[in-house]
């Protein structure tokens, strides 16, 4: 196994990123702890938390949060609201209850100096039209940039600029973590890496595996180009339901529980065939 920084980086994924729970804790009840975290989207909020807190109690924190009430009510507002602030704006949701989330969790003037390790998150920078990486300053603003999905939620306003959610430029972000020195890297991604893309048959299914190929073509290809010495695993979630790649899975909040316990059945069996190695 290869000796060095070892980063736990968080990939995108809207609410199937309940699955990285169950991945962070196989990866703690195993032993392995980060010394750097890296996040995008989803990924950043979870790994935001983790940052705080390296350790196996965080993911009983987590547990508790995917499930409440306050994670429901992110994407919670009724379809009538929804569409009303649509109309007048450019996105479906308020991002306040996110906000207050994070808040709660993390503390408002949390800054990335205050993290127990080293955490990175990346978001798509508007007028730059360019991946950026916040690694300074308050947390909680940089999480939310991260996790702005467009159409969901609306750009985040950070010293002037405009952020949306970093899964468009990195979804999977390995090449960065190569770049700030992890020598063992653990990417807990959603799924949809694991499932095999077939042509589009419903209107909504074209923009959808548009960005699929976009996300999977760079992931693989810094997959790829790896240097020597860099060790990569990639934790598996167990399997996706069908209907988690539909248009309103983001709103299922029913199945974050199954989600959770499959990817740390499936984690755990591979962490220890792994190890064993």
């Amino acid at each position: 196994m290869a000796r060095g920084p070892v980063a736990f980086v968080l990939g995108g994924g809207g609410v199937l990123g309940a699955v990285e729970v169950g991945m962070l804790r196989a990866l703690f009840r195993a032993g392995i702890k980060p010394d750097m975290v890296l996040g995008t989207s989803i990924g950043a909020v979870n790994g935001a938390l983790v940052a705080a807190d390296p350790s196996e109690a965080v993911t009983d924190r987590l547990v508790r949060l995917w499930a409440s009430p306050e994670a429901s009510e992110v994407y919670g507002d009724s379809v009538a609201r929804q569409l009303r602030r649509f109309a007048a704006r450019t996105h479906l949701h308020s991002p306040r209850p996110l906000r207050r989330l994070l808040e709660t969790e993390l503390g408002v003037d949390t800054t990335f100096a205050d993290l127990k390790v080293p955490f990175r998150c990346c978001a798509a920078h508007i007028e730059r039209a360019a991946e950026h990486w916040f690694d300074s300053g308050p947390v909680v603003p940089a999480v939310l940039a991260s996790a702005s999905v467009p159409g969901l939620l609306p750009p985040m306003q950070i010293d002037g600029a405009h952020y949306v959610d970093g899964g468009i430029v990195n979804s999977i972000p390995i090449g960065e973590a190569v770049a700030v020195g992890a020598r063992r890297i653990y990417v807990l991604q959603v799924g949809r890496i694991e499932r095999e893309l077939t042509p589009p048959r419903r209107p909504w299914e074209i923009a959808q595996v548009a960005f699929e190929i976009s996300r999977r073509h760079r992931f693989f290809r810094e997959l790829a180009a790896l240097p020597e010495g860099v060790e990569v695993h990639v934790l598996p979630t167990g399997g996706l339901n069908p209907r988690d790649d539909t248009p309103w899975a983001y709103r299922d909040m029913a199945a974050v529980g199954r989600r959770i316990s499959r990817a740390y059945t499936a984690s755990r069996r591979y962490l220890a065939t792994h190890q064993e190695r």
